[in-house]
């Protein structure tokens, strides 16, 4: 082969792949030109929030110094209070037993009857006449005692009648002398709570028909005579 036809065939060649190029590029421009764009998408939000910075608080003061020794006036001495000393509690006296007063004795009747009649009580008031011998006087003797009171069967038909219209209750204090038989004789009103009601006349005339006392006796057991009992009688409810 000669120079001349090797040119030919080089020239023919890149005539060739010109060609080609050239086919290709036009296939591209096509393409492209074709191609639908793509959607162009709008740039993204940014959310921004903002908050006020948080200031810190500031710092402590520094500590103050201690003061040095050997500044300003010396302290005063302390003071100290002592509470007083407390009493000596005394031992408390108490004072003897004395003997109660002897209460007087009442009879009476009950504002509703109870199953069976009771005994009336009485008082016994002070005698006359104290001693260790044979005397009189009931001091060293047996004192004077009931043997029998009125019960309630037996005063309630003496009660006065303007007591029993008023529905008033009360009482009646009758002194008598006790006889050595045991019954009562001299007797005489003392009281009556409330006046005005009758009560001392009403008592009058139960205790000597329905009161026995034993009469006081004397150490060798001789009977006082003379010796006056006060005995109360007592109308409804005290």
């Amino acid at each position: 082969m000669t120079a001349q036809t090797r040119r030919t065939e080089q020239w023919r060649k890149a005539g060739i792949l010109g060609s080609i190029a050239l086919v290709h590029s036009c296939v591209f421009a096509l393409l492209s030109i074709t191609q639908a764009q793509p959607e162009t998408l709008p740039p993204p939000v940014i959310e921004v929030e903002l908050f006020a910075p948080i200031v810190p608080p500031p710092p402590p003061p520094p500590p103050t110094p201690a003061p040095t020794a050997g500044g300003g006036a010396p302290a005063a001495p302390s003071v100290v209070h002592t509470p007083p000393p407390r009493p000596i509690a005394r031992p408390e006296v108490v004072a003897p037993p004395a003997k109660a007063p002897e209460q007087p004795l009442f009879i009476g009747a009950a504002p509703v009857a109870g199953p069976t009649p009771g005994m009336g009580q009485g008082g016994i008031g002070a005698g006359s006449g104290t001693g260790d011998g044979d005397g009189d006087g009931p001091g060293s003797g047996a004192p004077a005692l009931i043997l029998r009171g009125a019960s309630q069967a037996e005063i309630l038909p003496l009660v006065p009648q303007a007591a029993r219209r008023a529905r008033q209750s009360g009482r009646g204090s009758v002194s008598c002398v006790i006889r050595a038989d045991t019954r009562l004789e001299a007797c005489r009103v003392v009281s009556e709570t409330p006046e005005g009601f009758g009560f001392g006349d009403a008592a009058l005339r139960i205790v000597p028909q329905y009161f026995r006392f034993r009469p006081p006796t004397t150490a060798s057991g001789r009977v006082v005579e003379g010796f006056r009992v006060t005995v109360f009688v007592q109308f409804g409810r005290p």
